[in-house]
């Protein structure tokens, strides 16, 4: 099967005046086909633009607005990789082909000699 990732919002932490998201809290499915095998999970902060877009600009959106806030999570994943080092999308996505690859095929074990067959 041909594995695929699925970036998601978890949760959104904002500010009640303005509605300004500053954290996110993701999640990225690892997926098999249609079984899910892998997960990774973290949380971003966002700085604050200078200009907010409208929370019902966002929701409007088709998905409701889960794709424009994906976009800024990547975003913020790749810029603070440039910045301060650490893992990027493409970092995060290869851990889970990687991670899967190995599920389905190990290249290792555990046990003992006397209890494997």
């Amino acid at each position: 099967m041909a594995i695929t990732k699925v970036w998601e919002v978890n949760k959104c932490r904002y500010e009640t005046a303005d509605k300004y998201i500053y954290e996110v809290i993701y999640r990225v499915n690892g997926m098999d086909g249609t079984e899910e095998k892998w997960r990774e999970t973290g949380a971003v902060t966002l700085p604050k633009p200078d200009t907010l877009i409208p929370w019902d600009t966002i929701k409007a959106e088709s998905d409701g607005g889960k794709s424009t806030i994906i976009g800024w999570v990547k975003a913020k994943i790749n810029a603070d990789a440039a910045r301060m080092g650490g893992f990027t999308v493409a970092d995060i996505e290869k851990r889970i082909d990687d991670a899967i690859t190995e599920l389905n095929a190990p290249t290792t074990a555990e046990g003992t000699p006397w209890a494997v067959s």
